[in-house]
């Protein structure tokens, strides 16, 4: 008598048949507990007991075979000093020969940037930069090819304030591995006027 009662109220409230009801009580209840299953945590090995290996691996070191080594990372070469080169010697460090360091030039000073090869190495996107001297190119926020030069000439003070702020963010993230060979000095930017660097800047 309860039964049937439930039946029908269970039949006037959803619309269901006492059957289809369980039917679907049914598939709730396994759903619930395959998906719970699957948040599981495995059960831990005994202590001190080694993890079980996949059996392929096992196969491989019953046959002697050694296992295959992981990719090493890419190393970057150490910072060496280059002491006075010329714009030629330059274009030798431009990022494609990995075995050799990474150097831009600034107002003169050439700074070794192989840590931040993704930026300035062959694929960067400043790897117009690499091997040259980008004080002009930089001052500007330019990526013209003729002005990766150290020629200041006609640089609004808005322009150089932008240069020092280049070259404060080079002295703090590179080292400084050498300078420009002395040239024209209207190109090497040694002769032009100095840039102000406030007290505790460096």
């Amino acid at each position: 008598m309860v039964a049937q009662g439930i039946a029908e109220a269970l039949q006037a409230y959803t619309g269901l048949t006492p059957g289809a009801a369980a039917t679907i009580l049914a598939l709730m209840l396994a759903t619930y507990l395959l998906v719970s299953s699957l948040f599981v945590a495995p059960a831990s090995p005994a202590a001190g007991a080694a993890p079980p290996k996949p059996p392929q691996q096992q196969e491989e070191k019953k046959e002697g075979e050694t296992e295959e080594e992981e990719p090493m990372p890419f190393v970057y070469p150490d910072p060496v000093e280059v002491g006075e080169v010329t714009l030629e010697q330059l274009r030798a460090y431009d990022g494609k020969d990995p075995a050799k360091q990474i150097l831009i030039a600034i107002r003169g000073q050439v700074y070794d940037v192989s840590r931040g090869r993704l930026f300035y190495g062959p694929q960067g996107p400043y790897s117009l930069f690499a091997g040259r001297d980008a004080t002009r190119a930089l001052a500007l926020m330019s990526f013209d090819p003729n002005d990766l030069t150290g020629d200041l000439d006609g640089l609004s003070p808005d322009d150089l304030e932008v240069l020092q702020d280049w070259e404060e963010k080079f002295k703090e993230r590179y080292p400084r591995v050498g300078h420009l060979a002395c040239q024209d000095a209207a190109v090497s930017g040694r002769d032009a006027a100095p840039l102000h660097h406030e007290e505790g800047d460096a």
